[in-house]
């Protein structure tokens, strides 16, 4: 009876061990979770955050605010384009040709389109002196996975509509990720998306890279 007791304590034991440490490593992947998603930001906050530390950086740099369309890239290049998804930007744009492309015609239609997005991206900001970035009131849902930033670049002048579409990502350090700006009122991935349309109909995908290829050269060769 003695041996019987034990096994049975024994038993028991052995289970109210794995049971603490079940709960300890669903303690611990909770915890994980907490901290992981602690530094996720709204994203109306983020879109703030981006965007003024892009301006205090444009104010403080006196060949910026000259015009310097170079360093401006370069400055979008660097703050900015690590917060966007641009296979997503590119195949939306590119529509229904993306999946008829090889990958090397994606790599090389994502490549080019980057710098012509970084292009568009920086002509608004090459407009910024001494203005202002104001973001409107929020209009989503907590659980939203995608919603939009609307916002403003107050100063001199008519204000400069600079509006987001943000997805949520797990991969992002603030939690969202851009596919989408509306820059003056015109939604670019759907603007370029009829334009690329007409340049796949008439010339197919390695047309439109050329086209885009040499549409980035020449604003290369006119910012000079």
């Amino acid at each position: 009876m003695g041996c019987i007791r034990f096994s049975t304590l024994a038993a028991s034991r052995r289970s109210w061990l794995s049971q603490l440490v079940s709960l300890g490593f669903a303690l611990g992947l909770s915890l994980s979770w907490q901290l992981a998603h602690a530094a996720y930001e709204e994203p109306d906050f983020f879109i703030k955050r981006l965007t003024t530390e892009l301006m205090d950086i444009v104010k403080a740099d006196k060949s910026i605010l000259s015009g310097d369309v170079t360093k401006i890239s370069v400055l979008v290049d660097q703050r900015v384009m690590p917060h966007v998804n641009f296979q997503r930007m590119t195949s939306s744009a590119v529509g229904p040709g993306w999946r008829q492309a090889t990958p090397e015609q994606q790599k090389r239609l994502q490549e080019e389109f980057k710098i012509l997005l970084i292009r568009t991206y920086s002509g608004a900001v090459s407009q910024l002196n001494d203005q202002t970035i104001v973001v409107k009131p929020l209009r989503a849902a907590a659980d939203d996975k995608e919603v939009v930033v609307r916002t403003e670049i107050r100063g001199k002048g008519e204000p400069i509509q600079l509006d987001y579409r943000v997805e949520k990502s797990n991969d992002a350090p603030s939690g969202w990720r851009i596919y989408n700006l509306n820059v003056l009122g015109i939604w670019l991935v759907e603007n370029y998306r009829s334009q690329f349309a007409q340049e796949i109909n008439t010339k197919g995908i390695d047309g439109l890279i050329a086209s885009l290829a040499e549409r980035n050269k020449a604003n290369a060769r006119a910012s000079k």
